[in-house]
């Protein structure tokens, strides 16, 4: 034993252990187990954010904090909530998508909605749907039958899995465990990302009835430290968050070597890894008539694409892409850059980014493009061309900039011609399969017909938003989270595999997830319309996301009508 990993090599004993435990807990006493870090995680929401704050160099009353409520143990409760209503399910007999609607999508594809799915859901997020497209050729039954088949094998398990966690969003690495223990059936041990470190004591507490059991670790360390883990022979598989150049480094070795290994695909990890790996995410702006307010809410919604969590996120938008022949479009890019440039003002926390900031800077005279650097440090380039030869903007194209940069094409054409080219673009050059985002006017949708389903099924992503960001899907929990399926190791894009999954369903292809064009909801106090509609709370100007945030948290903790006056009141100033 290694003193300098002997943390990993004592979790990972237990862990072996603790492989035929989890074999033999039933689906109740697991349920029982989920409904405890429940609680836990309800105590110790505060902690959580508060720790969040000091990593990302927050005022704990900032409206910003709202993303950490939101995308920490909110996303967390529901995820566990999401989790024991599939145990409960599976416990009575029943297919945990039993309830959920069916329906149908191009290409002879079958969909489960999970969102809505309860009058909650149509209140919270009233004008929002989700489908789960699976594959062509899976049938109603297919999905019902094979739903958390998994959880149904009492007596064994899969192993022992190791996570690599995130450091960008903090419920990555527990809802990543949360999948290998529950989707999976494998004991876990997650390594944290360094930056999240001081979140170790809130996870240890949260979580202490899996550790307890014997099911779960926790480590932090360095790099050294996830090398030595991931290839630990009581590790059957690894589960990796982050960039596709990590992953390539895990796989085939570091440096030439590993690149000459990937090209003649000859791994030297040689146990199964499944990967969330992000890439450059597009927003395609299908050209419409525009009322004033519209330009301005849909530069607002593009900007909290790109600066929630100062574009440290896996699927931030990167690619902006619009018509060159759209009548509206000088109007709309003045509301983009006001957009970005009003957004509040935060660190730059994450490691690396200065240097890939400029590296994007530096990227825009070389393709010849217009350079704008903004408040904050944020960084828009272009408009250019995207019509001609790809490899032009091969870099911009290729390289996920991981920071507050967003580059604007434009491609000629209007209606199908324009979406078409769009989808061809976001399919064959960009570099990912993560999340694409359409915005589109009611009635631009209504005039493209049938046309707009065909563009939207040809689009090869996991995640696909029609006028809401991608990112909101990362905290609905029947949400399986991941590229879309056919990567290999040697070309990984945006990873293999899939989280989250909270109904268990087997091998699905994609989720589309849509929202209004513009809300327009009426005052609880008056029933008046809104003139102006409030900002969704992950847009960055919403004023009130904090409070929001922290009333989500609350009712997600424990769910009733009582509590819903409350978020509904924060989310109506916003």
């Amino acid at each position: 034993m290694h003193r300098r990993f002997s943390a990993v090599d004592s979790a990972l004993a237990d862990l072996d252990r603790g492989t035929e435990v989890w074999g033999r807990t039933s689906l109740p006493a697991r349920r029982l187990l989920l409904a405890r870090v429940h609680a836990l995680t309800a105590t110790y929401a505060q902690d959580w954010v508060r720790a969040c704050a000091g990593i990302k160099g927050l005022a704990t009353d900032s409206p910003l904090v709202g993303e950490e409520w939101m995308s920490g143990p909110y996303a967390t409760l529901n995820g566990l909530a999401a989790l024991i209503d599939s145990l409960r399910a599976l416990q009575a007999g029943r297919s945990p998508v039993e309830g959920h609607r069916f329906g149908t999508a191009p290409g002879g594809r079958v969909t489960v909605r999970v969102l809505p799915h309860d009058p909650v859901d149509r209140v919270v997020l009233g004008g929002y749907t989700a489908d789960v497209w699976m594959p062509p050729g899976v049938t109603e039954q297919d999905v019902r039958d094979r739903a958390g088949r998994a959880q149904r094998e009492t007596g064994r398990t899969g192993g022992v899995g190791a996570v690599l966690g995130a450091g960008n969003i903090s419920s990555i690495p527990v809802l990543d465990a949360l999948h290998e223990l529950f989707t999976a059936n494998r004991v876990v041990l997650v390594k944290l990302n360094p930056v999240t470190d001081p979140l170790l004591g809130v996870f240890q507490a949260i979580f202490r009835p899996l550790t307890e059991l014997g099911v779960m670790r926790i480590v932090t360390g360095d790099a050294e430290v996830g090398d030595y883990l991931v290839k630990h022979p009581l590790v059957g598989h690894v589960h990796i968050t982050g960039s596709r150049h990590t992953h390539d480094a895990i796989v085939f070795g570091p440096g030439p070597e590993g690149a000459a290994r990937r090209q003649a695909g000859t791994p030297l990890l040689e146990k199964p890894i499944t990967s969330e790996l992000g890439g450059v995410s597009p927003a395609i702006v299908l050209p419409g008539r525009w009322s004033r307010a519209d330009l301005r809410y849909q530069a607002e919604n593009l900007a909290g694409q790109k600066l929630h969590n100062n574009g440290y996120n896996c699927v931030a938008a990167q690619v902006v892409v619009i018509s060159s022949d759209w009548a509206q479009k000088n109007q709309f890019l003045a509301e983009l850059r006001r957009a970005l440039a009003a957004a509040p003002e935060r660190v730059a926390y994450y490691p690396g980014s200065d240097r890939r900031m400029e590296a994007f800077r530096t990227a825009g005279p070389e393709t010849g493009t217009q350079v704008e650097t903004l408040a904050g440090g944020r960084v828009l380039l272009g408009p250019m061309d995207a019509s001609g030869d790809p490899a032009d903007l091969e870099d911009l194209f290729t390289t996920e900039v991981f920071g507050p940069g967003l580059t604007v094409v434009t491609l000629p054409g209007l209606g199908r011609d324009f979406l078409t080219a769009a989808v061809t673009l976001a399919n064959d050059s960009l570099s990912g399969t993560l999340g694409a985002c359409l915005i589109v006017h009611p009635a631009s949708r209504r005039e493209l017909g049938a046309d707009f389903d065909t563009e939207v099924a040809r689009l090869r992503y996991g995640c696909i938003g029609i006028n809401v960001w991608i990112g909101v899907a990362f905290q609905l929990p029947n949400v399986p989270w991941g590229a879309f399926p056919g990567n290999e190791l040697a070309d990984v894009g945006s990873g293999i595999g899939t989280v989250h999954n909270a109904l268990l369903l087997e091998q699905p292809e994609r989720t589309v997830i849509r929202g209004p064009f513009r809300p327009a909801p009426r005052s609880l106090l008056s029933g008046e319309l809104a003139l102006t509609p409030p900002r969704p709370p992950w847009f960055v100007g919403n004023r009130t996301a904090h409070t929001t945030g922290a009333a989500l948290t609350a009712f997600a903790a424990r769910p009733g009508w009582d509590r819903l006056p409350r978020i509904l009141f924060s989310a109506l100033r916003g």
